[in-house]
C-alpha cells in the first residue's frame, strides 16, 4: 500500500531524541493507528506499549530485537515486528523513512 485513503492526520509531530526521530500519527476510521516517520543516522532505543510492525520505506538500519543478541539489517522494502511492552534498539545507517503499525 503506497497511499492511505479516508484518514485523519494529527498535525502535531511526535519528536524524539532531540529531533533526530520524528513522526506523524495517522488515524483510520476503524480505530487503527499508524505513524509515518523519519530517523536520522544514530542509535536509538524505543519502548513499545502495543505490538508493532515497522516497515522501512527508504534507508537502512540494524535492529536488535528483544531477546536477541544479534543485530539484523533491515533495508527499504523490508519490515520487522516487535512485541508489546518491550524495548528494542535501532542503529540507523542512513536517513530512514518508515511506517509503523500498531496492534492491540
Amino acid at each position: 500500500m503506497t497511499t492511505f485513503d479516508n484518514v485523519t492526520i494529527v498535525k502535531k509531530a511526535n519528536i524524539y531524541f532531540d529531533g533526530k526521530v520524528t513522526s506523524r500519527t495517522v488515524q483510520f476510521a476503524d480505530g487503527t493507528t499508524k505513524t509515518l516517520g523519519f530517523m536520522q543516522v544514530g542509535e536509538y532505543t524505543f519502548g513499545t506499549e502495543a505490538k508493532e510492525l515497522m516497515e522501512i520505506l527508504a534507508g537502512q538500519l540494524d535492529v536488535l530485537l528483544p531477546g536477541s543478541d544479534e543485530w539484523q539489517t533491515i533495508s527499504a522494502g523490508e519490515s520487522f515486528e516487535v512485541a508489546a511492552n518491550t524495548k528494542f534498539k535501532v542503529n540507523i545507517k542512513e536517513p530512514t523513512d518508515y511506517c509503523c503499525s500498531y496492534f492491540k
